[in-house]
């Protein structure tokens, strides 16, 4: 047995799985913070086990301690009807067995949305997304006491949103400045346009868990059964504005759009409006993704390549809106 398959055996016994249980490992591709397997036990079982980076090394300020809001997430989740997200298993937060400790969860069934969804006809296609409109709804009934993120690493839950998602600003443009980072305009200049813009956070009153990841990538569908098999890698949710989900959920794209989703959403309960208020916050939560997915080019030591294309995709999106930001009377 491989030092990288001994670790992973002895991550699962943490679990009560014994070795002679464990018929074997693969790594799963695609992230880029922690490091995930499959573990496939004798009886068919699959268990995803996450890794969580070194703790010397370099990450965002609102990464620290992720791995637990994860964890939370999957745990809140399971007291809703009608979702499909792992099931969690384990969590370690010590260094005993991995530095940076590590989650165990359960195998969901399906293929990425991302690779999914030119190969179902338009049909199927909206069937899938009206579906995870629905459970988006479903999820979104899950509520909390304050807003922000869970793990506490940008400051403390706060009474208000507006509170909360200047906290969250705040730590992004600082990380931009520890890292070095050309931002598309002045750190003191962004933080003013975001602070004009916030009064309308206000409207914001009830703390709701959302997961802010939930691109294509994030998605499982199983083509066989042509359903949802899996919301994953909630290690991004915070306590906030459901509005904000859509970000993610219509990346690079309007959420308008998405029609299937919206009617299935609406169709749950969920309640949601593009009048220009929302608009407005919708522009915010933008404009704070793409600072994220900018800044993040730096401690992930991105090569030349993939930075060109977050400069299309996110520095000079988050340019244009600034610039309708400071257009405002």
């Amino acid at each position: 047995m491989d030092t990288e398959a001994a670790l992973l055996t002895r991550i699962l016994g943490a679990t009560g799985v014994s070795p002679d249980q464990v018929a074997g490992f693969r790594r799963l591709e695609g992230g880029t913070f922690n490091t995930v397997h499959l573990g496939r036990l004798v009886d068919g079982t699959g268990l995803v086990l996450k890794l969580a980076p070194d703790p010397r090394e370099p990450v965002l300020t609102y990464e620290e301690g992720i791995l637990a809001t994860e964890a939370m997430y999957y745990r809140l989740a399971a007291g809703c009807s009608g979702v499909s997200v792992p099931s969690l298993v384990h969590l370690d937060t010590g260094d005993a067995i991995v530095p940076g400790g590590f989650l165990v969860m359960s195998e969901c069934p399906g293929t990425s949305w991302f690779e999914l969804r030119t190969r179902l006809a338009e049909p199927e296609r909206a069937e899938v997304r009206a579906e995870l409109g629905r459970q988006v709804a479903r999820l979104h009934t899950i509520t909390g006491t304050g807003f922000g993120y869970p793990a506490l690493s940008v400051g403390p839950l706060r009474p208000s949103w507006r509170e909360a998602f200047a906290d969250m600003v705040d730590a992004i443009l600082a990380d931009a400045g520890r890292f070095a980072v050309e931002l598309p305009r002045p750190a003191a200049r962004i933080r003013e346009l975001f602070t004009a813009m916030a009064p309308v956070l206000d409207e914001v009153t009830v703390p709701v868990l959302v997961h802010f990841d939930m691109w294509d990538g994030n998605i499982l569908v199983d083509p066989d059964a042509g359903r949802v098999g899996g919301v994953i890698d909630a290690e991004r949710a915070f306590w906030g504005d459901p509005l904000a989900e859509f970000v993610s959920l219509a990346l690079f794209t309007e959420i308008q759009d998405d029609h299937a989703l919206v009617h299935g959403y609406r169709s749950a309960g969920g309640s949601l409006t593009f009048d220009d208020a929302a608009l407005l916050r919708l522009s915010l939560y933008r404009a704070y993704l793409y600072l994220l997915m900018w800044v993040e080019t730096a401690p992930r030591r991105y090569d030349e390549k993939h930075r060109a294309r977050l400069r299309s995709l996110a520095f000079h999106p988050l340019a244009e809106i600034l610039d309708t930001w400071s257009a405002q009377p």
